[in-house]
């Protein structure tokens, strides 16, 4: 990973962790209605994620947390409460402001990788900042490129996702989660569908990415992971049922609260 095409890397101070999370959920609940009754996903969720965490939400099927990272994304909305993302009230966003505010703010990458297939690799990564306008048509594909460059497909950005593996599609999908430069990236279980060995080469680029000052929410299934975070979430019956700061000195900053 190239830390140069990484902008945004100043580390705040420890004062400015504790008194400005980058997310902050206060008393958010989420209720599916059908015909056949209602289903309580999410019970009165309080939390506060600060900037240059790497948080891992864990928990079995069910437990609620993709339904946490869409309520984070705006993807759905919350039944009660409030949610504020890098000092937003997304919970007071229409759909419209939810789609523009997601795609210049997050950097969002799902299991299922969602490429387009009929665009080359450049162009998948193109996409996101074509939609927000944040560069213009001579900057997007020099980043596009330096991104590539960056997860090791320096020698593939002009094939077709279909040209390239399943391991190599999850790193196009992180380099487009980057594309606008977001200070927050929320995974939700990037390494499901990819090997073991693929699985560690992912998880190092969001290493390096934590090291140069991202915010990573990442929901999994794999308990391994809370050696090598610097926090963990556990999620039972819509309830974070614990959180902890992980006691590995290599995946903490100095500068976490306490």
């Amino acid at each position: 990973m190239n830390p140069a095409i990484l902008p945004n890397t100043a580390q705040p101070t420890s004062s400015a962790r504790i008194s400005q999370p980058i997310i902050s959920l206060r008393g958010v609940e989420k209720i599916y209605k059908s015909t056949g009754g209602s289903f309580r996903a999410l019970k009165g969720i309080d939390l506060d994620v600060y900037p240059g965490e790497f948080v891992a939400i864990i928990g079995k099927s069910g437990a609620g947390k993709t339904t946490l990272i869409n309520m984070i994304t705006g993807v759905d909305r919350q039944t009660a409460g409030e949610i504020w993302v890098n000092g937003q009230p997304i919970h007071q966003l229409s759909d419209t402001q939810l789609a523009v505010w997601r795609g210049r703010n997050l950097g969002i990458i799902y299991q299922a990788f969602y490429l387009m297939p009929t665009l080359s690799l450049l162009d998948n990564v193109m996409l996101p900042m074509d939609f927000c306008g944040l560069y213009n048509s001579r900057q997007s594909p020099v980043r596009a490129r330096d991104l590539l460059c960056s997860v090791g497909l320096k020698d593939h950005m002009y094939k077709l996702p279909s040209a390239i593996s399943g391991g190599q599609q999850q790193r196009v999908a992180i380099a487009r989660a980057l594309a606008n430069d977001p200070l927050l990236l929320i995974a939700d279980e990037p390494t499901g569908r990819l090997d073991s060995a693929t699985a560690e080469s992912i998880f190092h680029i969001f290493l390096e990415l934590v090291k140069n000052g991202k915010t990573i929410l990442m929901v999994t299934h794999d308990h391994s992971v809370s050696r090598r975070v610097s926090r963990v979430l556990t999620i039972a019956d819509g309830q974070i049922n614990s959180d902890s700061i992980s006691s590995n000195k290599n995946v903490l900053h100095a500068n976490l609260p306490h």
